[in-house]
């Protein structure tokens, strides 16, 4: 797996907060801008979101490149709906040699992961066998695992929602390390806006799943 943080929104932790500050002023943006110290305004940006009011952030952006992922995993990727995908289509480009991901439990039993890679061989020569068919044909025999490439832009307020449901244990593993891959590139570039994201048992001390046998389970006391 492969991540960038490919473009973000110049300065992405200044617009939420001149527009946090502008929707409690009588005066224009121009003017708030002349006006505002910036070490202020991130004082501002981090109330305003300790207070739930997350609306303003949606003014920031973030486009990741991701590649050498499952399509497993793009389908899950591509619930979250407030986003801008552009996936590597199976439908134009042949895939000339087997490239799959392969789950961990599988890569740690000898046995099966020998039987794996032997599936996915044979599943590659039957699709090459079907090079004189249609591509967007052929692709219909490929697996789950075959490696995808996907560029996604998501604004900042879904990108909170995407790292509380998936960097929580109980999310799937592929997708889960995607979305910790995600955060800390995310950080490097606004951390007042991601200080504080992730799974809620770590950012609030509360498991919506009430999963108590889970280890990040909060502890009372």
């Amino acid at each position: 797996m492969k991540v960038e943080l490919i473009g973000y929104t110049p300065d992405p932790e200044l617009l939420p907060s001149l527009a946090a500050k502008l929707t409690h002023s009588s005066v224009t943006l121009d003017k708030l801008k002349e006006i505002s110290n910036k070490e202020d305004l991130k004082k501002l940006l981090k109330k305003v979101m300790e207070m739930g009011h997350s609306s303003v952030v949606e003014h920031s952006s973030f486009t990741f490149a991701i590649s050498g992922v499952s399509r497993a995993l793009t389908h899950q990727l591509v619930r979250h709906r407030i986003a801008r995908y552009s996936q590597q289509s199976q439908r134009y480009v042949k895939l000339e040699k087997p490239n799959y991901v392969t789950p961990p439990s599988i890569s740690k039993d000898r046995e099966m992961k020998e039987k794996y890679d032997e599936l996915m061989e044979e599943i590659w020569d039957f699709y090459e066998s079907l090079k004189d068919f249609p591509i967007e044909d052929a692709r219909y025999v490929l697996p789950n695992a075959t490696h995808s490439n996907i560029l996604v832009t998501m604004n900042a307020r879904s990108l909170l929602n995407f790292f509380e449901l998936r960097c929580c244990l109980h999310a799937q593993w592929e997708i889960r390390q995607l979305a910790w891959k995600m955060l800390e590139l995310a950080k490097e570039v606004a951390l007042v806006l991601f200080e504080k994201a992730g799974p809620p048992c770590k950012t609030r001390g509360e498991c919506p799943l009430k999963k108590e046998d889970c280890r990040w389970y909060p502890k009372i006391g």
